[in-house]
């Protein structure tokens, strides 16, 4: 695969790093998008016969999953179930995008696919990628691939300006992990919408705030989401298998020297006795969801609710 655009000007580079976040079109071709859109198509078709989450799939019951209409929230690590989504992943163009913001050095982190059905497709709650993950520095970010144009409408990523410079947010609930950071917290008022063609990428910095509503409109929402990393950005959790994470290398070279640097940190622990899959699962132990106004409004129950 080749890429539209395959450099940052220096306006972009300036934005990402005075907000934490920015939206670019036109870096995946449409012939691309929709490579992706048919074989994505393809895995929804097989979650139908599911009642239940899997390895690979986490299904959207709250939309309304079913055998006749399914309704799939996430496929998990996307790159390692269908080669369109890794080369995806190791995009030439995208990496040299990356390069601009993170160095030379560049080690895949994750991939996940994140899909909101028309109609209630599930939001995502308000938290901090570095709430799950930190580390030794934060020379991490996100990638998010759109297949469709991606609106207000739909439940498009929204982001808080600056608040990658700000302190590290508990995301704990009655003294446990779930995912999703207090209200009390942040101002929604300040979000501001990454709106971005089929297409485009979506770019957030680890420790920004970030969150997105369920989608309202008669459109799907599927985002590819790929993070990456300096490669001196060691996990606070530790390495075990050497050869795994040296095998995650993109670009560049690996090391065993970690950078440290003065960064703000909430472990993710105490974890909650209940088990959890993915993230949906996790925060639905938020006592009221942030956008419950807009679930409301919308006729949609959360899992809460029900």
């Amino acid at each position: 695969m080749g890429t539209t655009l395959s450099r940052l000007t220096d306006e972009q580079i300036a934005e990402y790093h005075k907000n934490g976040f920015i939206g670019v079109n036109d870096v995946f071709s449409m012939e691309e998008v929709e490579q992706l859109r048919t074989v994505t198509d393809e895995y929804v078709q097989q979650s139908a016969e599911l009642t239940e989450h899997t390895e690979m799939f986490d299904l959207d019951f709250a939309a309304g999953h079913s055998a006749e209409s399914p309704k799939l929230r996430r496929i998990k690590e996307p790159h390692k179930r269908h080669p369109v989504y890794e080369a995806a992943m190791r995009n030439t163009g995208l990496l040299d995008i990356i390069e601009q913001l993170l160095g030379p050095n560049i080690k895949l982190h994750h991939t996940k696919l994140n899909m909101k059905a028309p109609g209630g497709g599930a939001q995502v709650e308000w938290h901090t990628d570095w709430g799950f993950y930190p580390a030794t520095n934060d020379d991490i970010l996100e990638i998010g691939l759109t297949f469709d144009d991606m609106e207000i409408e739909n439940g498009c990523l929204m982001g808080i300006p600056g608040s990658h410079k700000g302190p590290a947010l508990s995301h704990h609930q009655d003294g446990y992990f779930i995912g999703a950071v207090s209200d009390r917290d942040f101002d929604m008022e300040a979000a501001v919408p990454i709106r971005i063609k089929a297409g485009g990428v979506s770019i957030h910095h680890v420790r920004t705030l970030h969150g997105s509503a369920p989608n309202i409109s008669d459109r799907p929402r599927r985002l590819l989401l790929m993070g990456y990393q300096a490669a001196d950005a060691w996990p606070l959790s530790g390495v075990s298998d050497w050869e795994a994470w040296t095998g995650d290398m993109l670009r560049g070279k690996a090391t065993n020297r970690p950078r440290l640097e003065p960064v703000p940190v909430v472990m993710p622990f105490p974890k909650h006795p209940e088990p959890s899959g993915s993230i949906f699962e996790l925060q639905e132990q938020l006592e009221t969801s942030h956008f419950a106004a807009e679930l409301d409004a919308a006729g949609i129950q959360t899992q809460q609710q029900q």
